[in-house]
């Protein structure tokens, strides 16, 4: 099996802790590792030969300085963000350049997980589901732990064996009041976006559901000169819309796997990872919390003290150049706020 690490997203969301110049999946927000490094160390099992580092043309040191066993030629670069169907439309390419056949696993950069050895063993159970049908996908949803609407659920049907559903479909970050009833109804698991299938297969698919994407990426994949001049120009689609939407259902099985999975893909969901309850708080750095609950408080300035009195589900950011002080139910609006920032000429703080 070859494995694709994606590590090119901007993770405005959890601004001021994740910059453009240094996004999320870089930083060290746990243990002293980044996401990217716990990614990589989750399946270095398979051998560095094996691992591949998809990410941007400006990430491509850092990955390098993160990750120091993968070979530099296993880096893959994206001059541009074209979203998911172009870049692994590329990488795909990119690895049949290498003579990579077989099975292919799509994993990301950004995220926690409690039992590794699980997920592991899961990625050996979907190759061995990909040898016997190389025509379809292997989804693993992760098994649900409360109702989170901040994330995509797997819908399952039969159950085909131990740990393996037939795939209905997904919903995409449900309200609550439905959130709560697919939690409910034990048919839907989390969505990660791990999958797995024949590099062959997923080729095919681009030339039957995206012709004109899959002739360019074709095109422009020998020359490195032609990728940074055209690639910018293909059309921004997600592989979600551009590829499995429009497969069978049946070409499709979902594993289910308990690998204690969670995205910090905003700031209160980080402190939602990094704590056992609602109730407890996270603090990092020089920090005094007094009468305060279900609260992250971040101080990247040392020499500086953060201390917060009777705070109630509050995300406080302190880095040497931004100070964020936000409610729980508005981290969602971060995103918009750079947007302002932007506008008001303060991009030297993004």
């Amino acid at each position: 099996m070859n494995l694709i690490i994606f590590a090119g997203g901007t993770g405005t969301r959890l601004w001021p802790l994740s910059r453009k110049r240094s996004p999320k999946q870089f930083e060290k927000l746990k243990d002293n590792q980044s996401t990217l490094q716990m990614a990589f160390d989750r399946i270095k099992g398979f051998g560095s030969d094996h691992i591949f580092v998809s990410t941007n043309d400006q990430y491509v040191s850092l990955v390098r300085e993160q990750l120091p066993a993968l070979p530099e030629h296993h880096i893959f670069a994206e001059p541009a963000k074209r979203d998911l169907a172009a870049a692994i439309g590329l990488t795909l390419l990119r690895l049949k350049q290498t003579n990579v056949h077989g099975t292919v696993a799509v994993l990301w950069s950004d995220h926690f997980m409690d039992h590794p050895d699980r997920f592991v063993d899961a990625l050996h159970q979907a190759e061995t589901l990909i040898d016997m049908d190389p025509n379809r996908f292997v989804f693993l949803g992760e098994t649900p732990r409360f109702a989170n609407h901040n994330l995509g659920w797997i819908h399952v049907g039969a159950n085909i064996q131990e740990g393996l559903f037939s795939f209905v479909g997904w919903k995409y970050r449900p309200d609550i009041a439905l959130c709560e009833r697919l939690f409910a109804s034990g048919e839907w698991l989390w969505n990660p976006g791990y999958f797995v299938f024949d590099i062959d297969f997923v080729l095919g698919l681009y030339q039957q559901f995206q012709p004109e994407m899959f002739a360019s990426l074709s095109h422009m994949v020998d020359d490195e000169e032609t990728i940074a001049t055209e690639y910018p120009k293909l059309e921004a689609l997600h592989f979600d819309t551009a590829i499995l939407e429009k497969i069978d259902p049946s070409r499709a099985v979902v594993l289910r796997v308990d690998m204690g999975w969670s995205d910090p893909g905003t700031l209160y969901a980080l402190k939602e990872a990094l704590t056992r309850t609602i109730e407890d708080n996270h603090t990092m750095g020089n920090v005094v919390v007094q009468d305060t609950r279900d609260c992250l408080v971040h101080n990247e300035e040392p020499e500086k003290l953060v201390a917060t009195v009777g705070l109630d589900g509050i995300v406080v950011v302190n880095t040497k150049d931004a100070l964020l002080v936000c409610a729980k139910d508005a981290v969602p609006d971060v995103k918009r706020l750079l947007d302002t920032l932007d506008a008001q000429g303060l991009g030297e703080h993004l």
